[in-house]
């Protein structure tokens, strides 16, 4: 039986590549012409890049698709930190300087979401345009958050103290996905074993480990100061309200200290909006990259 970790799964078109950023050997996957417009689209927790595999399979013309797996996942090299998310938006942002010069279009989901509002508030001027799946906007407060903190528990303290053994050698990471997805027709259990059978690999069972372990024991305690960076380039944040894990509340256009953000909420869509309704993904884009020209 061949080891289905050792290579990336097939996705039709795409272009791979190694590039080494800020000590990361990050795994890239591309699609469309190289010398299209560039969107980068990061991916979340339990995932990698073949989160956006219809995109990828299908880019829309003229864009250049460009998905790293983030830093300890799918196949990319580990981080040479535990994860600390500012430390991972550096990490991306120096991969991103040797991709392209030219301001790129971001698409995030999950933690990819969270990346991607960190890296536009540090270096707006690199982004034309954002568009955050699934994901809290980073202008929470303490009462905002906390009528929603025992979504959080529900998983992210198990992860965080035993993501090793939990992801590698128990059905965990099946049973997430199987709350977390409210419509399977694209999101097949196929798609699912391709995420649950990389995480036996020792380096993204580590990477989702220190993910949770840093966010819980260092991250969550520097909230209480808040964000006070203002976005000021185009966000346009889709939210599947089946999200079991993250409310809706927290992706809202009314906190968001932003100068042009908007938000879309997607009725029987699960947290898993890329796989759930990739042809809601790829039409927002197309606007978004027509909006931004």
């Amino acid at each position: 039986m061949p080891d289905v970790n050792s290579q990336p799964p097939d996705i039709a078109g795409v272009r791979r590549s190694h590039i080494t950023a800020r000590g990361v050997r990050f795994h890239v996957t591309e699609a469309g012409p190289a010398d299209g417009r560039p969107v980068l689209v990061l991916h979340g927790w339990p995932q990698h890049h073949y989160t956006y595999r219809h995109l990828l399979a299908d880019p829309p013309e003229g864009l250049r698709i460009i998905a790293p797996d983030l830093p300890g996942y799918g196949w990319s090299g580990p981080a040479p930190h535990r994860w600390y998310k500012e430390e991972v938006a550096s990490d991306v942002l120096a991969l991103l300087d040797s991709l392209t010069s030219e301001r790129v279009l971001l698409v995030g989901h999950d933690w990819g979401g969270y990346i991607g509002f960190l890296m536009a508030l540090r270096e707006p001027e690199r982004f034309a345009g954002f568009m955050p799946l699934n994901i809290v906007h980073p202008w929470q407060t303490p009462r905002g958050l906390a009528p929603h903190v025992w979504r959080f528990l529900l998983y992210q303290p198990l992860v965080a103290a035993l993501g090793m053994p939990l992801q590698q050698r128990t059905p965990f990471l099946d049973w997430v996905f199987r709350l977390a997805i409210a419509d399977s027709t694209e999101f097949t259990p196929n798609a699912v074993r391709v995420y649950t059978d990389r995480f036996r690999d020792p380096v993204p069972a580590r990477a989702a480990t220190d993910t949770y372990r840093t966010f819980l024991l260092r991250e969550i305690p520097a909230l209480r100061k808040g964000e006070r960076r203002r976005a000021t380039l185009p966000i346009r944040a889709l939210f599947g309200t089946a999200d079991g894990a993250i409310h809706r509340s927290l992706a809202a256009a009314e906190t968001a200290d932003a100068t042009d953000y908007t938000v879309e909420y997607i009725s029987g869509c699960g947290h898993f909006l890329p796989e759930e309704r990739p042809d809601l993904v790829r039409a927002h884009l197309v606007t978004l990259a027509a909006d931004t020209a």
